[in-house]
Parts: C-alpha cells; sequence; structure tokens
C-alpha cells in the first residue's frame, strides 16, 4: 500500500511540473496584436462561453443525480411511472434554442465583419481608419519552400520575411505557385489558403510592433516544417528604412532570377530585391512566367469564346503545368508524378483498398506481399513500371515557341 501511494504522489507531482511548464506558454491566437485577430479571438472565447451555458450544468446535473438518486440512498423518492414534466420540457428546449439563436446571430454578423475580402473599417476598437489612408499593398507568392512578398508601390520584394508599419491597413493579394499553401500569422489574422492560379484575399493590421512569426498551415511537401517567416511590425520611419535598405542591397528580380527562385528549397536564409519587374505577379498569377505557358487569363478568354478549335491541341502543351519541373529535372523530392512515368512509391495494394482501374493494368501485388526491391535511385518499394497507358496519351506533334 506504501509503494501504491508513493507512486501515486510522483504521478501527481510530474503532472503538477507539467503544468507549471505550461505557465510559460504564450497563446499567441489568445493573445493576438493585431485588431482582426482580436476579434476573432473574442468569438471564439464568446462561442464557447454560450455554449458552456449548457454544457456545465448538464455536466454538474449528472454528478448530482448520480449521488442523489444513488441505491443506498433511501431518501430520493422513487417513481418508476414518471414519464413527463411540461417545465422540464420547457427549460430543456428553450435554453439551448436561445443559445442556438444567440450563436447563429454571433455568426453571420462576424461572419461579414471579419470577410478577409472586405476592407477594414477600424484599426482599433473605437478607432475607424483615417480618412484618405492607403493600405499597403503585399503580394504573397507561396513557393517550395519559402515566402516571397512583393510590394508593388515600393517596387522591393523579400523573401522569408515581411515588414509593414504599425497601425497602417495592409491589403494582400496571395497565391501559390505550384501546391496549396496557407498563409498565417496567428497575431494578425486567421488562415488563407493560397492556391495556384487563384488569388485570394486578406484585409488586416498589426497594432504593435515586434517581430511576430509566420507560417504555411497546409502541409505542401518535404520542406513544410521550415515554410516559415518573420512578419516585422515597425514605425512608419523604421519600414522607410526597411525599403531603402531592400532597395540599396538587393538584386533585381524578374522572370529569369524568379524561375531560379521558385526552384524547390529548404531553409532559405532571408534576401532583399531592390527592383521587380512590371507584371511579374500577375504572371506568377497566370501561371505563366516560363516562356511558352499559357496564361490563365488567355484560357478564360479562349473558353468564352466558344474554346480554341483547331489550335486545341496545340494549347495543350502550352497549358501542362503540373509535369513542368520533372521535365527540367527539378521535381520537389517526394513528389510523383504518374502520368509522366516516375514511379509510384510501392506496388503493394493497401489493406482494405480495392484496385483502382488505372491499377489493373499494372503489377499491383494483394496485401502481405513483399514489395518490389526497386531499382537504382529510387526508393524502396517503387514500382518498376510506367503509368498506365490511359495515362501517356500525349500529342504526337509538339507546337514550338
Amino acid at each position: 500500500m506504501a509503494r501504491t501511494a508513493r507512486r501515486h504522489l510522483w504521478r501527481g507531482a510530474a503532472l503538477v511540473a507539467c503544468a507549471g511548464l505550461l505557465a510559460g506558454c504564450n497563446l499567441t491566437v489568445l493573445n493576438p496584436s493585431g485588431d482582426v485577430a482580436v476579434q476573432q479571438r473574442n468569438l471564439i472565447i464568446a462561442s464557447t462561453a454560450l455554449m458552456l451555458l449548457v454544457i456545465v450544468p448538464v455536466i454538474a446535473l449528472t454528478f448530482l443525480f448520480a449521488w442523489r438518486y444513488r441505491e443506498s440512498n433511501t431518501e430520493a423518492t422513487y417513481d418508476p411511472d414518471w414519464h413527463h414534466s411540461t417545465q422540464l420540457e420547457v427549460v430543456i428546449w428553450t435554453v439551448p434554442l436561445l443559445i442556438i439563436i444567440a450563436l447563429g446571430a454571433m455568426t453571420w454578423i462576424s461572419t461579414h465583419t471579419l470577410d478577409p475580402y472586405r476592407p477594414l473599417a477600424r484599426i482599433a476598437p473605437n478607432k475607424p481608419v483615417p480618412e484618405g489612408t492607403k493600405p499597403l499593398t503585399v503580394e504573397v507568392v507561396a513557393l517550395d519552400w519559402k515566402w516571397l512578398f512583393i510590394y508593388p508601390d515600393q517596387g522591393v520584394a523579400s523573401l522569408n520575411e515581411m515588414a509593414a508599419p504599425a497601425n497602417v491597413p495592409i491589403a494582400f493579394k496571395i497565391t501559390s505557385s505550384s501546391v496549396w499553401n496557407t498563409f498565417f500569422v496567428p497575431a494578425l489574422a486567421g488562415m488563407i489558403y493560397a492556391m495556384p492560379g487563384m488569388q485570394t484575399k486578406l484585409h488586416a493590421v498589426m497594432n504593435e510592433e515586434g517581430t511576430f512569426r509566420g507560417r504555411s498551415a497546409h502541409y505542401s511537401g518535404t520542406g513544410f516544417s521550415r515554410m516559415e517567416f518573420d512578419f516585422r511590425s515597425l514605425s512608419p520611419q523604421d519600414f522607410e528604412a526597411w525599403v531603402e535598405k531592400a532597395r540599396a542591397t538587393g538584386s533585381a528580380l524578374d522572370r529569369g532570377a524568379y524561375l531560379q527562385l521558385e526552384k524547390p528549397s529548404e531553409a532559405e536564409p532571408v534576401r532583399y530585391f531592390g527592383s521587380v519587374e512590371k507584371g511579374l505577379y500577375d504572371a506568377i498569377l497566370g501561371l505563366c512566367v516560363e516562356p511558352g505557358r499559357m496564361c490563365v487569363a488567355e484560357m478564360h478568354h479562349i473558353d468564352r469564346s466558344g474554346g480554341g478549335g483547331k489550335d486545341s491541341a496545340a494549347n495543350r502543351d502550352r497549358l501542362d503545368y503540373d509535369n513542368r519541373r520533372l521535365e527540367s529535372g527539378e521535381e520537389p523530392p517526394g513528389a510523383t508524378a504518374p502520368a509522366s512515368g516516375r514511379p509510384a512509391r510501392g506496388s503493394v495494394q493497401p489493406e482494405g483498398m480495392k484496385p483502382r482501374d488505372q491499377e489493373r493494368g499494372r503489377d499491383v501485388k494483394e496485401p502481405g506481399t513483399t514489395p518490389d526491391p526497386g531499382r537504382p535511385g529510387t526508393p524502396p518499394g517503387a514500382d518498376q513500371g510506367t503509368a498506365p497507358p490511359q495515362l501517356q496519351n500525349r500529342p504526337t506533334d509538339r507546337h514550338q515557341h
């Protein structure tokens, strides 16, 4: 018994020690520095408090009823034929209904107020945006695995570092070069998707000066864990100094430099670009920085015009974005491109999964069998066959650009 008591004592002490360590954590989401993030924090707290109005009494009454009507309590009323109480029904249904109405109203109002596409009406509580204030425009590009920030009004750009003056609205334009990512600065605002060929927006403001951490909150490959950047909230004078530093120390960011920068890499140091080629962000958004590629806007124009007609076959190559890195030998580690013949990661059929149509033409083994030994340069278990025939239909006459 003494040994058991000592074991419980040590366990309790360990739990208390762990709780003490957690006391030093800074939960940025619940302690943000930007007005938009503060409003989102308040919405989380208010919603949680409303739901606890039901949850806490239910939990408390569960223990109370269990104790009050225990078998050994002979004073409790025993009424096996009881089946209805109008008063209880009114309480049980009215309280949750009122909470749902309150939550719905809060959600409706906050959904419109905190719409990331909506320009800011205030920079802090009871502090509207001064009349004539021009937001700082920042064009954000999610690369593999780094962040590019372009300042079109200042004519500079930076890699893995962003700066902005405090108490000045920021208008973000966000896109991606290849795969989905999520732009997330917890102290500033909520997560916004970055998607290739599409542009999302975010309007936010930072009310405190300091350095805050930004990251990708959407898994995007092997370098995802180090896809982070510093968000520097500065005074107006320090921001101007930061821009001048970028102009003085940075190189030019043109299409050729961007194509080199776009290649997959991890843990890239902070870099600055003193000038940015005009229209570069629009080309990134249109997936047509590389020569010979069709911009998304041109594709939309062709679709609205009724199609490309006899030029459709030639346009196919200009629209083939997915395999361009594989063809140039710059494919990210861990990526696969079955349509171009790159071996898959394994040839053993997963447990409980039916073979797909494209796998029936390949040597896909049953569960529990030994994977293929692989060939030099390919990962263990890689499939030895090429892609299924139906995925290898490519035009014979390639259009030259």
